[in-house]
């Protein structure tokens, strides 16, 4: 019998058993493509196209035969996460034929496909694999980069690869392949070695067997090899041997195993990447030419892997997929390829930024494999034989590139050899496992011996390198892996399954009636008979499944066996007999903790193999005894324990404790039958073998010894003491006099077994795990279980603090006496007493409660990684309370000591623990200090609240601070712990909420049908008008702004016909009339692109609506359509093509830059007809605006610009300069300069460049290069300012704008640099530019242009002097841009407006309005706000003579030009007007305004006075104009009213001078005004002012085809000026943008002192630079600083994320919306008399104050009176004023704590306390609000509200001390006595005596002072001795009388 015991204690029950089939054999049947793929080898491709379907099917049909058997294989991993939580369920790969299936499991789902993959030839091999997308090649950079998920499907030619985001990718194998393999950093092919293989060339040199591929878009390349040789130096060459096979390959750690076919042994191998140097020795030791064989060919290896071609392949051409995907030398082509995006998707190929060197790199491995390329045959061939084999040399001579290797393997472990090594001993089988004490081995499994080697290997210090040690042989026919339980599963020869930890047997696996799933199934569901699906007893199984001694065992699931009746039996007895060969065949498809049988008979079943524990308690303590254990001591502990936990049948989750409670006991030497608290467990009716091998199961009827059972026991002694217990918690409790007299003598402890001498290490560990848990209020239950084990231990240890200590904890759970077993006093000495044990029970609430008095106390012990919530708990209250800031940044050792056994083990922990401190976070007080550390450590909410109130509370009070005035930029986590939705979703995300705005656009649009929605659509439908409804809301101004700029309604054309008109006239004369008013529609686009600017998010699936131009007309009164294309008025041609350009710009600069836009929408978003050409280039070059353009592949690039229409060039040109600003990047500049005649050598091909295009790239060249002072570039354009006209017609025409583009590209790239334009000053880059101005001898031209110069214009007669019409305005702009706020008065004094007669009219006057400008914007801070400064610009002589315009008569005088004054006056004027509006943009500065909005009057009035004829109404206009987008300018984004007055006046001037460009400068005014909806504004760094020099330059086009003075597209270019400026709030709660506000602080500056300012937002910002900090004001929402000063960073990023600010409305406030006084906020009412009206709080109003749904429910419950209420009524009130205080103090948080301290005092009251641990909270909460740090930080703070009600925890104090005082007055005294003088107790008063002496923390009686009590005679003399005993004075004079001998109790 006992050998069956034997047998019975090492099984193991495994559990689910389910029969198992690869879910993909299923799917494949019913997949969709496998009858076609059938089909499709049998017939030639070309046939199968032309073959008109369904005749060629059934002619096909008849040749298919469907082959039953295919070959498949499948893989399982565990089930990988899309987010990261922690997933349990299977992921499968399957792969039959040319089918790879990837099915998934989910949690609440059994698998299903995920994917599926056709392919075209048949699957070898498919894999997953994760490629890291990284720029950086470094080993260091591998942890942060980012991953793309793939499936690799390996096919004989080439490898297919699929991303989890969708890209595909397709690679040529330039060999045949014969595996593949995963690794950390991308794949590893091993090359199949083929017979006929003679390399070319030399014969010696053998060719590489192993390569990587890092990305799917890189190189395959040979992998190195390092090895270390006998003399020790190390040899780094490339892998050739053949013999050497990749067995096994890990990812982490990174290692491979090989196995020498030649040896026969196998080797371990780091995997790295490969370091420079080895990269170096590889690549030259072949190019040497020392040695003869190399003379040949300088590099023979590269050459022969690049003429490596493939000897089984039926393709001969590896690149086949590249150069063309259907060929005729493809015998099977396949459909599914052909509707298959290319082989390699644009995307794909973009996604990957190469440098160009790598890119050359990739494209050249094209031709390298492809030599034999154009051999047609599909027969085989070797590279000897291939025709073209013998013209190898002449291929190689070109080739010098070598491959550059990309990964290395490096030697680290060889197994020994042995004389009797047999053939072929390869691993089958090798997997990485590690024991249950997290000792690694690698496995390998030689099924030729039936044995499985484990290798232990473990980390280096440095953890560098793994070391390897011995090799244990385990006979084995099979083994798997079980990971999560930390063991493998070996299957022996004899056919048992066993369990190993490491090389530690377990014991074995018994698997419960195998066929016991088709017992369920086979009657249900029919399927094709397989052998298994017979149902049989379960007697005969077993016999098959043991060995014969094992007969006896009956399997333990008794249902078996009626179940099997059900079926009829022969049917039974025919399976029973083909069930006899069944045994487990192999093992396979490990996953987590499951894994799969096969059998012998074919068929599968997937087991569970039980995990260590279930229950958390059991969990923990194991952990802890682990730790605390040797290993080979822990190792066997845990097997014993896994034996009896898993044995058949085992424990249910809730008496799994008692069953680990009595192993545990029993391996320490107890005999647990005869101990009477672990006697009476109750296993629930599963006996485990172990406990009791010889009792039968119980009988249900009874028998004598129940009766007995229920004498003895407790229960019977005192009912009365113990119902409350009974029914509290449901552990059984001991006997204290057991009448049983077989268990009266005294039982004495086993000192022979395992964990004897361990005894109490585990119990001190055990007490750790107890003080743990306490601070878990969870885990109540486990506790008490815990307590009595710890207390039986504690008694027989004799250890009575320890028994004090429980006692006070769970006096009802824990007496004072109780059975104590005794340890032979001989047997002591064996017991190891470790060096951290304490005979002072540490306690976690005691240690707690010392801080917040102020007393010293030891450190805390903990245990690493088990108990760390202690571990938080005293750091953070060592942080908050005694200030300590030095333990956040380095191990605490004064506070805690960390428990270890082995020392060394100790620096790798503390290395690993350290905490960093990140200092990014901006932290001032300890609050913030410990509220971040805490969110560091990653302590969240959650933990919080599972913390038992009393240690929570200086945490939440840290918290409360926190939350009044957090900082900005603290990462999330931080701000969900505080509570501050607004800032947690700050961090996490910024865009607007797509509320409302988006639905009314939806409906909008719905409402019409499809023809009117076209015209409808006039491209400002998006714009977001919640929030523009909240920054204007006063009126309908932006309805009006969208009125003025739509362009796709029919204008109205109002002409009045006279008499004596005939009708055709008055046609004439209405057509007349609307090509009057299409002047201004067409200037209208460029300013609605202003309004809708990036206010967009296009969906990636449709094209982008660009809004029709409409230039028709309607004609009251009868709506008739008026018409230009009628013919009868002359219509200038190409009228419409720029207003279409500024149409598409417009459309798409409405894009905002976050979208999601890649290459193919751009294309996509090509228009069909060519008339829409125009339009497409504005939009591209308003994708450059906004920065998308980037992602135009090259490609397509090239393709718009070769298609030679002229404006595409100009907006992409100008569109890539844009988006690359400032980056000098090569590939632009190439661009741009075949477009620029300069930048091309001399003797190029000259290239017919339209002359707008070259401008255009002119300014592009600037824009690339801006501010970089490029010496070259600076050096062409200087010249090309002057560029004379040449010979033939070129250079004749607009010259203007080509110079003026020269000079302003010049200002551009020396933006700024002033004086110190380093290395350019022999090129004289001022003077040069100011005899353009000024005019002069022209010099010589220099540089290699000069042969074009040579012969002059035979148009155009300039002689040698500069032409200044043509060279100034560029000169005078380069010159304001180069010197641009310098200060610089030398120059400035150039650009000085002359001051005589005779000068004046040398120079234009609008010359000088340029020179006023860039001399203003030189002298940068002169500039004032005023007219005065204005007016100083101008000269003396025009001053006084220039006449005031209202004059009638004209003062005459005969040498002064009155009209040439008068022109210079304006034009001074107009430029000093502008240069205010640069030097105030975006400022909204009051006084620019105002002074600018008097000249604009000014201006007005000039136009209409009767002398403006002097002046020239032209001038005039173009003043006005300009000083209308000054003012703009200033009042950027604002939309001012006066300023919208002025535009909209000048919208409806139309006749007369009014041309297109007067139209186009007001428009433009105007879409300033509201710029982005009022979310932009505009910037005045230099590269802005730059850009809206170009953009605003002040000469305008006289119509919509003139580009002589200024090219239109550079209008646009205001987008580079703009910057969102706009801060929005929107509240947390209901997701919709509000009011609040704002107090803006300003650094101080020469102009004003540092000074504040409130604004109401949503508002726009100052520019950041000016600012010191911005702050969200209360009282209405909770406060918020964004501190500048560290930076703009956080502010920059919100505000581009539509500047959403998110805000929190406090408690009892209403938004501004609903109160714009404050008036009803219920906090208001309550100021006056707060305690009455708490009294008087309505649940109801709760709602007003709180959204919460845990309050709002907790009033609906708690709070509300219903009828009887009785003496309830009293708690209803209290319930009602702590809800009310804890909504207006904001602390929600509070609750809980406020009713489990008034539950705790009614229970102290009726005197119901069975544990004391709410009594400590309390305690501690008091302590807490009266120690000294609580009490300074009220001082600092005056002003803080209270986190807790002053009034309440007086009340609570004074209760319980009543309570007690109570007690001891009614005999407690006497309790009290009994227990300090160590007598017996009363049962009844056990509870009340613990509360009394944990409230007063009496101390022990072992800790009072020796003398005796009895002794003293004073109070003094009292004090005086228990001063060392930190005993306060109030619970001290409670005792007095007690030890005074005086009987009466003295009561406070």
């Amino acid at each position: 019998m006992s050998n069956f015991y034997e047998e019975r204690t090492t099984m193991i029950a495994a559990r689910d058993l389910q029969e198992f089939v690869p879910f993909g054999r299923d799917h494949c049947k019913h997949h969709p493509n496998a009858l076609n793929l059938q089909l499709r080898q049998l017939q030639p491709a070309s046939e199968l196209w032309s073959s008109d379907g369904a005749a060629g099917l059934v002619g096909s049909l008849q040749e298919v035969t469907i082959h039953e058997k295919q070959k498949e294989s499948w893989q399982l991993r565990k089930g990988v996460s899309e987010i990261g939580e922690d997933v349990d369920y299977d992921e499968e790969l399957y792969v039959a034929g040319n089918m790879v299936i990837w099915s998934k499991g989910s949690k609440s789902q059994a698998l299903a496909v995920y994917k599926a993959f056709t392919v075209d030839s048949p699957v070898q091999q498919a894999l997953w694999c994760d490629f890291i997308i990284s720029q950086d090649k470094s080993e260091k950079a591998y942890s942060s980069n980012e991953v793309e998920k793939c499936i690799c499907i390996l096919q004989s030619s080439c490898i297919n690869m699929h991303s989890i985001e969708g890209k595909d990718y397709i690679a040529s194998l330039p060999f045949q392949v014969a595996n593949v393999w995963p690794t950390k950093y991308g794949l590893l092919f091993e090359r199949s070695a083929s017979s006929h293989e003679v390399p070319p060339g030399s014969p010696r040199e053998p060719l590489p067997t192993m390569f990587s591929m890092l990305h799917p878009l890189d190189e395959i390349t040979p992998l190195v090899c390092k090895s270390g040789s006998l003399f020790g130096s190390s040899r780094v060459q490339y892998v050739v041997d053949h013999a050497m096979k990749i067995v096994f390959l890990n990812t982490d750690p990174s290692i491979v195993m090989t196995y020498d076919a030649v040896q026969n042994v196998h080797s371990v191998w780091t995997l790295r990447r490969v370091k420079s140097e080895e990269e170096n020795v590889v690549l030259k030791f072949s190019e040497q030419g020392g040695t003869p064989q190399n003379v040949a060919t300088s590099s023979s290896l590269t050459a022969h892997l690049r003429s490596l071609s493939k000897g089984d392949s039926p393709v001969t051409s590896p690149f086949q997929n590249y150069s063309s995907i259907h060929s005729q030398s493809r015998s099977t082509s396949s459909p599914s390829l052909h509707s298959r995006s290319p082989s390699i998707s644009n995307m794909a190929a973009l996604s990957r930024a190469h440098s160009p060197a790598l890119g050359v790199h990739s494209f050249s491995g094209v031709q390298r494999f492809n030599i034999s390329s154009h051999n047609q045959s599909p027969k085989r061939h070797s590279i000897s034989h291939s025709p073209n084999s013998n013209s190898n040399g002449s291929f190689l001579a070109p080739e010098t590139e070598p491959i550059v290797p990309e990964l290395c393997i490096d030697h680290l472990w060889t197994e020994t050899i042995t004389n009797i090594r047999e053939k072929n001993s390869q691993a089958s089988k090798v997997f990485i496992t590690s024991d249950l004490c997290g000792q690694k081995f690698l496995c390998f499994l030689v099924e030729s011996q039936l044995q499985l080697r484990c290798v232990k290997f473990q980390e280096s210090n440095d953890k560098t390198q793994l070391i390897f040690g011995s090799v244990t042989n385990i006979p084995a026919k099979d083994a798997a892996p079980v990971e999560k339980i930390d063991t493998m599963l070996v299957l022996e020869g004899s056919g048992n399954l066993v369990l190993y930890t490491g090389v530690v047997r377990v014991g074995k696996v018994f698997i419960p009636g195998l066929p016991a799933p088709s017992l369920t199934m086979s009657n249900t569901m029919p399927r094709p008979s397989t052998p298994l699906d017979g149902v049989s007893t379960p007697k005969p199984l077993s016999k098959l499944l043991g060995s014969l001694d094992e007969v006896v065992l009956l399997s333990p699931v008794p249902e078996l066996r009626d179940s099997s009746k059900l079926h009829d039996s022969l049917y039974n007895e025919d399976c029973t007999f083909q069930q006899l060969g069944t045994y487990i065949h192999s093992i396979r498809d490990p996953v987590h903790n499951r894994v799969t049988l096969e059998l012998s008979n074919g068929s599968m079943v997937r087991i569970t193999i039980p995990e260590i524990a279930t229950s958390e308690l059991v969990q923990t303590c194991l952990q802890a005894i682990k730790f605390i254990l040797p290993k080979e001591i822990a190792v066997q502990m845990l097997v014993k324990w896994y034996n009896v936990h898993s044995a058949p049948g085992g424990p249910s989750y809730h008496s799994e404790w008692n069953l680990f409670v009595t192993c545990l006991m029993n391996m320490m030497g107890y005999n647990t039958d005869r101990l009477a608290w672990t006697r009476n467990f109750d296993f629930e009716g599963s006996l485990s073998p172990v406990i009791a091998p010889k009792k039968a199961r119980p009988s249900e009827t009874g028998s004598d010894d129940d009766w007995e059972y229920l004498l003895n026991s407790d229960y019977h002694q005192n009912v009365e003491s113990h119902l409350l217990n009974r029914s509290l918690c449901l552990s059984p409790s001991e006997a204290s006099q057991m009448k049983d007299e077989d268990f009266s003598q005294n039982l004495s402890l086993d000192s022979s077994t395992l964990l004897f001498t361990h005894i109490p290490a585990i119990f001190f560990v055990l007490h750790l795990v107890y003080e743990e848990l306490k601070l878990n209020t969870l885990m109540g239950e486990g506790i008490c279980s815990l307590v009595e084990l710890l207390v039986q231990l504690a008694r027989d240890l004799k250890l009575g603090p320890y028994v004090d200590h429980y006692y006070r904890d769970y006096p009802t759970l824990v007496r004072t006496t109780g059975q104590v077993c005794t340890i032979d006093p001989g047997q002591t000495g064996f017991m190891h007493h470790p060096s951290f044990f304490t005979s002072e029970p540490p306690s976690i609430y005691q240690w707690v409660s010392s801080c917040l008095k102020g007393e010293g106390m030891p450190p805390y012990p903990y245990l690493p990684g088990i108990c760390e919530r202690s571990r938080l708990v005293v750091l953070s209250i060592a942080l908050y309370i005694l200030g300590d800031e030095s333990l956040v940044s380095d191990e605490s050792s004064q506070y805690l000591t960390r428990i270890t056994i082995a020392p060394q083990k100790l620096q790798v922990e503390q290395e690993e623990n350290r905490f960093s401190f990140r200092h990014s976070t901006s932290v001032s007080s300890l609050a913030e200090r410990l509220v971040v550390w805490m969110t560091n450590v990653g302590f969240t909410l959650r933990d919080l609240e599972t913390l038992p109130f009393g240690i929570a509370l200086p945490i939440r009070d840290a918290i409360y601070h926190c939350r009044e005035q957090p900082a900005s930029d603290w990462p999330e986590a931080v701000c969900l712990l505080i509570g501050r939705q607004d800032l947690s979703k700050q961090a996490c995300e910024g865009n607007l909420p797509k509320g409302k705005s988006s639905v009314t656009q939806v409906l909008s649009s719905d409402v019409p049908s499809g023809t009117e929605t076209e015209e409808e659509d006039d491209g400002m439908n998006d714009m977001n008008h919640e929030v523009m409804s909240l920054i204007w809301s006063e009126d309908l101004r932006v309805q009006d702004v969208r009125r003025l700029l739509q362009s796709a309604h029919p204008v109205r054309v109002n002409v009045v016909q006279y008499p004596e008109l005939s009708d055709h006239e008055f046609i004439e004369e209405k057509e007349n009339r609307l090509l009057q008013l299409c002047q201004r529609t067409m200037a209208l686009p460029v300013g609605r692109g202003m309004f809708t600017l990036f206010s967009y998010h296009p969906v990636p699936t449709e094209p982008l609506p660009i809004p029709k131009l409409n230039l028709t007309g309607r004609a009251p009164p009868r709506n008739t359509t008026v018409d230009l294309n009628s013919g009868n008025i002359d219509v200038p041609p190409n009228m419409t093509s720029w207003a279409s350009f500024h149409n598409g710009v417009a459309a798409g600069l409405k894009i905002a830059p976050a979208s999601q836009i890649d290459s193919a929408w751009i294309v996509y978003n090509k228009p069909k007809h060519a008339e829409l050409a125009n339009e497409y280039a504005g939009f591209l070059m308003a994708l450059g605006l906004n920065g998308h353009l980037t992602k135009l592949a090259t490609l397509n690039i090239h393709d718009y610009l070769t298609k030679g229409h002229e404006m595409t060039s100009i907006g992409l040109l100008l569109g890539v300069s844009a988006a690359k600003l400032g980056t000098m990047d090569m590939s632009i500049t190439r661009l741009l300069s075949i477009h620029i005649p300069a930048l091309l050598p001399p003797t190029s091909t000259e290239l017919d460049v339209p002359h707008n295009v070259q401008v255009a790239a002119v300014v592009g060249i600037g824009l690339v290069y801006q501010g970089t002072a490029h010496r070259h570039t600076a050096e062409v354009l200087l010249a090309e300012i002057g560029r004379p006209p040449g010979p033939e017609m070129e250079y004749c025409t607009d010259r203007e704008s080509y110079s003026l583009a020269a000079g302003l590209a010049l200002g551009m790239v020396c933006l700024g640099h002033g004086s110190n334009l380093i290395g350019m000053s022999d090129l004289n880059v001022p003077e040069q530019l100011y005899q353009y101005m000024v005019g002069g001898h022209r010099r010589f031209q220099t540089g290699m242009h000069r042969e074009k110069h040579k012969s002059p214009s035979y148009q155009i007669k300039e002689g040698d002097t500069i032409n200044v019409d043509v060279t100034c305005p560029g000169a005078t702009l380069a010159l304001a841009m180069i010197y641009l706020k310098t200060n610089n008065r030398s120059i400035a004094d150039w650009l000085r407006a002359p001051d005589t007669m005779y000068l004046l009219d040398f120079v234009k006057p609008e010359f000088l309005l340029l020179r006023t400008l860039a001399r203003c914007l030189i002298l940068w801070d002169d500039i004032l706000p005023n007219s005065k400064w204005v007016d100083s610009n101008v000269p003396q002589i025009i001053r006084e003579n220039s006449i005031s315009l209202s004059e009638i008569e004209l003062p005459c005088s005969e040498d002064l030009n009155l009209e040439t004054l008068s022109q210079a006056h304006v034009y001074i004027i107009a430029g000093a007007c502008l240069s205010l509006g640069f030097r105030f943009a975006g400022s909204e500065n009051l006084s620019a305004f105002n002074c600018l909005h008097k000249f604009a009057k000014d201006f007005m009035t000039y136009l209409s006075a009767p002398n403006a004829s002097v002046t020239g109404p032209h001038n005039l206009e173009t003043c006005l104009s300009v000083v209308l987008l000054s003012l703009a300018m200033v009042m950027a984004g604002s939309g001012n009213l006066k300023v919208l007055q002025l535009c909209r006046f000048l919208h409806m001037k139309t006749g007369g001078e009014m041309n297109y460009g007067f139209h186009l400068a007001h428009h433009m005014a105007l879409g300033l005004l509201f710029l982005g909806g009022g979310r932009y504004s505009l910037s005045t760094s230099n590269s802005s002012i730059a850009a809206l020099l170009c953009a605003l330059y002040p000469h305008f086009p006289a119509h919509s085809t003139d580009n002589r003075y200024h090219l239109q597209a550079l209008r646009h270019l205001y987008v580079l000026a703009a910057e969102p400026r706009l801060l929005v709030p929107v509240d947390v709660d209901t997701n919709t943008p509000c009011y609040a506000l704002l107090e803006v602080t300003y650094k101080g500056t020469q102009w004003y002192e540092q000074t504040k300012e409130e604004l109401m937002a949503p508002t726009l910002l100052p520019e950041l630079h000016l600012l010191k900090q911005i702050k969200v004001k209360g009282p209405r929402y909770w406060e918020l600083l964004i501190d500048l000063s560290k930076g703009t960073q956080h502010l920059k990023s919100i505000l581009s994320k539509d500047g959403v600010l998110y805000v929190k409305l406090r408690a009892g406030q209403l938004s501004y919306k609903e109160d714009p006084m404050g008036w009803q906020s219920l906090l208001a009412q309550t100021v006056a008399n707060r305690n009455s009206e708490a009294r008087a709080f309505k649940p109801e109003t709760i709602s007003a104050f709180t959204s919460d749904p845990a309050l709002l429910s907790f009033a609906e419950y708690f709070c509300k009176p219903t009828v009887n209420m009785g003496q309830k009524q009293e708690i209803l009130d209290l319930f009602s004023s702590v809800l009310y205080e804890c909504v207006t103090q904001e602390t929600p948080e509070m609750l809980p704590a406020y009713i489990a301290m008034d539950q705790a005092i009614r229970r102290l009251g009726r005197r119901e306390m069975s544990e004391t641990s709410e009594l400590w909270q309390i305690k501690l909460v008091l302590e807490f609000f009266s120690s000294r740090s609580h009490q300074e930080r009220l001082q600092n703070h005056p002003k803080r509200g209270l986190f807790m009600n002053s009034e309440f925890l007086p009340v609570v104090k004074c209760t319980i001390d009543n309570t007690l005082d109570q007690w001891l007055q009614v005999g407690g005294d006497m309790c009290v006595h009994a227990y300090l003088s160590g007598q017996p107790l009363e049962e009844s008063q056990l509870s009340m005596l613990a509360c009394f002496l944990v409230y007063h923390s009496v101390p022990a009686p072992q800790h009072l002072p020796p003398i005796g009590l009895e002794g003293s005679t004073s109070f003094a003399e009292l004090l005086f001795k228990f001063k060392q005993l930190k005993m306060p004075v109030r619970a001290l004079l409670r005792l007095a009388p007690l030890l005074l001998g005086n009987p009466q109790p003295m009561v406070m």
